[in-house]
């Protein structure tokens, strides 16, 4: 194995390689290329190669270089072979005409940019046939693998199936999709192929404008179900439910959020939607899409606003998919649960279901806020900043700002917090002592039973009245 210098590019190693192996010169050279832009393996092994292989440089190694045995009349036609190359080159040329020594060297810096320049055309043919060739394997994989979920049951088809608002079946969007995306790419493969093979021949017009217009096709499809694709989602449908809360002036209110052992088992999990079953095992959606506003009103008693929202290609039916979604709460006492998740049927398919809180609470309401409100809290912190780092904190609505009476000064960034420290404990055995401490120190003590009670006056101050 010999290097062959006279026919080669660079080093004339993938040209040694070509006679070694009997293969076309051009296929040694995508394999080095191929190997050099995965991992750079290629380029490595060429210089390896070019270092270690030895040069063909007499008649004999020439001829052993192609295969051909050494013998008198072989070394006799090559070197009449090279006796008339030479020759012919001394007869082609122009002895009319002396040209100066700055032609010479015009021509000679001429010969060498068209040299770098055919190189460079064959590393960028390799890039693009290697890039094309990658691109069209992913496709022709992914169309395999998307179109058999239309006709084999897979976890993924039914999420793929919620967010397909169409009829169209998968199959026909993966064809589509690879028409669209293969056909330049295949162009892109030719070209590469052009740029490497010299005397390549053409597919021809009739197969050229024939891909071109299937491509038209494909792309006006692709085009014309991506519209379809957002009409049905075009409309907003909103139910909305107001429950009046029967909370006593004096009562504190707690708020927290609650999951359902069933589905989940934790009340911070957030997910968008996944089908599952119910404990009567009929399918449904699942959603923790819950959003929390906490808002201020002039009535007299507290409410929570449900707004149930979907989505749909009109107002009708998104008002219909609305009204389906199943959410639920509860007032014990004076308690405030509330579900971290909804349901709806599968029929539905997922139109980005979700469903709004607002909780709307009377000047100088007291309220405490669970933990479980900082997956969901929505509310502007300008009039209410969820203090995470206690759930015990006592809050009080004000005219433009819900002030936190037991929050601690470091934790004052919005100006919230307000008062002295105060702490409401409650003893729930036998003599059921609730106790009110400001500042570590006991100023009150109520027992059930009596008529005791405190309140709070407008300055935030708790006081005891009978």
């Amino acid at each position: 194995m010999y290097r062959d210098k006279d026919r080669g590019l660079i080093g004339g190693v993938a040209t040694g390689l070509s006679h070694y192996l009997g293969i076309d010169a051009v296929w040694i050279k995508i394999i080095f290329l191929f190997f050099t832009f995965v991992g750079g393996s290629g380029l490595i092994a060429y210089f390896i190669f070019w270092i270690a292989t030895p040069k063909a440089v007499t008649t004999s190694e020439k001829l052993e270089m192609t295969g051909e045995p050494v013998t008198i009349s072989n070394i006799e036609k090559k070197v009449r072979e090279e006796f008339d190359s030479v020759s012919n080159k001394f007869k082609n040329a122009d002895y009319g005409q002396v040209k100066s020594g700055a032609e010479r060297v015009a021509n000679g810096i001429g010969d060498v940019i068209t040299k770098i320049f055919g190189i460079f055309a064959k590393v960028l043919g390799a890039i693009i046939l290697v890039f094309s060739s990658v691109t069209l394997a992913g496709l022709f994989i992914g169309l395999f693998t998307f179109g058999t979920t239309s006709f084999i049951d897979t976890p993924w088809q039914r999420y793929i199936d919620a967010v397909n608002y169409t009829d169209i079946p998968l199959w026909l969007f993966g064809i589509l999709t690879f028409l669209a995306i293969g056909i330049p790419f295949f162009f892109f493969l030719l070209l590469g192929l052009k740029l490497l093979v010299t005397n390549m021949k053409s597919i021809g017009n009739i197969a050229r404008y024939s891909l071109l217009a299937i491509w038209i096709f494909a792309v006006g499809a692709l085009i014309f179900i991506g519209i379809k694709q957002s009409t049905e989602r075009a409309y907003d449908g909103k139910v909305v439910q107001k429950e009046t809360l029967q909370l006593k002036p004096t009562d504190t209110l707690h708020i927290k959020f609650v999951n359902n052992d069933f589905f989940s088992k934790s009340i911070y999990e957030n997910e968008d939607f996944l089908f599952t079953q119910d404990s009567t095992k009929h399918e449904v959606i699942y959603s923790n899409d819950i959003r929390f506003e906490l808002k201020a009103t002039d009535k007299l008693l507290p409410y929570l606003q449900i707004e149930k929202l979907a989505e749909g290609k009109s107002f009708n039916e998104a008002n219909i998919r609305a009204e389906k979604i199943k959410y639920g709460f509860k007032m014990v006492g004076n308690e405030l649960i509330l579900d971290n998740y909804l349901l709806t049927e599968m029929a539905s398919k997922y139109r980005n279901q979700h469903v709004e809180l607002f909780l709307y609470l009377p000047k100088g309401t007291l309220f405490k806020m669970d933990k479980s409100l900082q997956q969901y809290d929505r509310t502007n912190d300008e009039f209410f900043n969820l203090h995470y780092s206690s759930d015990d904190y006592l809050y009080k609505v004000d005219s433009n700002q819900v002030k936190c009476l037991t929050c601690p000064p470091d934790e004052n960034e919005f100006q919230d917090v307000e008062g002295e420290e105060i702490n409401i404990s409650s003893k729930n055995d036998s003599t059921d002592v609730t106790t009110v401490k400001i500042n570590g120190k006991v100023v009150s003590e109520t027992k059930s039973g009596k008529k005791t009670s405190l309140t709070v006056d407008k300055n935030g101050v708790i006081i005891k009245t009978n």
